[in-house]
């Protein structure tokens, strides 16, 4: 059967745009690699035609010179064509890869988006409002809670705020007329005057102070007689 209808043949897969892109410029370093050694004869030529005299011999190398320098513009031409054809391939390829995140990004979109509609149905506004609402009523159960604990028990209920501050202000401006210099009450200032009319004392007998006629009697700072020095030392 084979030999009537013939084998299959094996038919190998296309070249990759990188597969490619590799073949040429391996092609492009070849072609360079060509150049620089054409460059590197040129340049001995011309040293060469610099030192020979004119005449037969400095022909014949002139004319070698201009075959390697028609060579070099071969292969220039040849070198531009090829990366010309990476240019173009790095172009395509760029593209592809392009499209591929393109699809890629596309593909994981459509999985948020199913995820995001999943996940919205189980979550409802009204629930929100609702659970919303509730903690607001928990936070005003909870002032009703602290204001009534923070309540103090010996106040009477017929006090108002009103008349306690006018009890306050009147308390104050009592201070204020007791309080004199420095701001210091009259009754923690020091007795700086001793009120000696206050204090009632004998009179004393004229005629008997038992000092000589003639001879006024000395008094002390209460206005009684001085008592001599002598007399105290005893």
């Amino acid at each position: 059967m084979r030999r009537v209808f013939g084998a299959k043949k094996n038919t190998e897969p296309p070249p990759s745009i990188q597969d490619a892109s590799d073949r040429i410029n391996k092609r492009g370093e070849s072609v360079e690699d060509k150049i620089k050694k054409l460059d590197v004869d040129l340049c001995k030529y011309r040293e060469q035609i610099q030192k020979t005299r004119p005449g037969p011999a400095q022909q014949a190398l002139k004319a070698r010179a201009m075959r390697l320098l028609k060579q070099k513009k071969m292969y220039e031409g040849q070198r531009d064509m090829l990366y010309n054809q990476t240019f173009n391939l790095d172009q395509v390829s760029f593209a592809a890869e392009g499209l591929k995140d393109a699809q890629q990004t596309m593909t994981a979109l459509k999985s948020a988006n199913k995820e995001l509609k999943g996940m919205m149905k189980t979550v409802q506004i009204q629930d929100i409002d609702n659970m919303q609402d509730e903690m607001m009523d928990l936070m005003d159960v909870s002032s009703e809670i602290q204001e009534t604990l923070g309540r103090s028990y010996n106040v009477p209920d017929g006090l108002d705020e009103d008349d306690l501050m006018g009890e306050l202000e009147a308390l104050e401006a009592d201070m204020g007329d007791e309080t004199e210099a420095d701001g210091v009450p009259s009754y923690l200032q020091p007795d700086n005057q001793t009120d000696y009319d206050e204090i009632s004392l004998p009179s004393v007998p004229m005629g008997q102070t038992g000092a000589p006629p003639g001879r006024v009697q000395a008094e002390d700072e209460f206005g009684l007689p001085a008592v001599p020095r002598a007399s105290l030392r005893g």
